[in-house]
C-alpha cells in the first residue's frame, strides 16, 4: 500500500495546492468584488485601505497563481507571510489561541502555504509544463544525448 501512496503523492500534492489556492482566491474575490457573500458583513473592502485591500489583492492573485501552479513557491511564500501577519496583527492580540480569537483560517492558510513552499507544486502545475517546454527534455540514447521534441497539448 505504501508504494501506491508514494506513487500518488505528486498528484495528491497537486490537488492540495489547487484546492488551497482556489479557496484563498475566493477570499480575495469576496473582499475585492463583494461576490460570494462579500467581505465580513457583506460588500467589498474600499480600494487602497491598509491592510484589508492589500491582503485581498494578495489573496486573489496569490491564490490564483498557487491554484494554477504558476510561480508556486514564491506566491505561496508571500501568501503564507500575509496570513502570518493577519494572525499576529489582527487575531492574536484578541486571545492566544485561534479558536478563541477567530484566527483559524489565517493559521491554517499560513501553514498550508508554507508546506507548499517546501513541497513544491506537485503534479499538474503550469510551472512544470512551462519549464519542460522551455528547456526541452534531454534523452540519453546510446552514447549521445539528443533533445526531445516538445509535446504538443
Amino acid at each position: 500500500m505504501s508504494v501506491r501512496l508514494n506513487q500518488a503523492q505528486p498528484y495528491a500534492l497537486g490537488l492540495f495546492r489547487a484546492v488551497i489556492g482556489f479557496l484563498f482566491a475566493c477570499h480575495g474575490a469576496a473582499a475585492l468584488f463583494g461576490v460570494l457573500g462579500g467581505a465580513m458583513g457583506g460588500g467589498s473592502v474600499p480600494a487602497g485601505t491598509w491592510p484589508g485591500w492589500y491582503a485581498a489583492v494578495i489573496q486573489l492573485v496569490g491564490g490564483t497563481l498557487v491554484a494554477l501552479g504558476l510561480g508556486t513557491r514564491g506566491a505561496a511564500l508571500i501568501a503564507s507571510g500575509s496570513m502570518a501577519y493577519a494572525y499576529f496583527k489582527v487575531h492574536q492580540p484578541e486571545s492566544l489561541f485561534p479558536l478563541q480569537n477567530g484566527g483559524e483560517a489565517s493559521a491554517v492558510f499560513c501553514w498550508a502555504f508554507l508546506l507548499i513552499v517546501f513541497t513544491g507544486p506537485g503534479a499538474l502545475a503550469l510551472d512544470r509544463l512551462l519549464s519542460s517546454r522551455a528547456a526541452g527534455t534531454v534523452r540519453l540514447t546510446g552514447s549521445r544525448a539528443e533533445k526531445a521534441r516538445p509535446v504538443s497539448v
